[in-house]
């Protein structure tokens, strides 16, 4: 059995990753910009599509003010198993894997997701840098 050390030099080295390049574990600026374009992906589809106003006061908006939230959930539960990660982390060069290696499968992306909306369980992360919703799945965000 390998030995895992207690303190880690860098993000993924407890876990097997390497340091830098591919297969290593993805960085808070390439996440939160992936985050970004997903979101506004999202928004932009939901405009077209769902009649959902940006600019509405918050009363005057209804059930479409979730409308962006909806098609940002559908999008990462649909393409995290089919491409291995969102759009947008696909254009900025990252992909979701096991921890353990294998396909994520479909449960796994639905609980990352549900985890993934309410923001607070993606924003705490351990010193791998994997929040709770990566923890929770068993996956970890990683450089294509």
């Amino acid at each position: 059995m390998p030995e895992i050390p207690v303190e880690a030099r860098y993000p993924g080295e407890r876990l097997g990753f390497p340091e830098t390049g591919p297969g290593s574990v993805a960085r808070p600026g390439r996440r939160l910009a992936a985050l970004a374009i997903d979101w506004a992906c999202a928004t932009v589809i939901a405009v077209a599509f769902l009649q959902y106003d940006p600019w509405a006061l918050p009363g005057e908006a209804g059930l479409s003010t979730f409308a962006p939230l909806v098609v940002f959930a559908l999008v990462q539960i649909l393409f995290i198993p089919t491409l291995g990660a969102s759009p947008g982390q696909r254009l900025l060069g990252m992909r979701i894997v096991m921890l353990r290696g294998g396909w994520v499968g479909l449960w796994r992306p639905i609980v990352r997701t549900l985890l993934l909306v309410p923001v607070i369980p993606a924003v705490i992360w351990d010193a791998d840098q994997r929040g709770l919703h990566d923890k929770a799945a068993g996956t970890v965000l990683v450089r294509a």
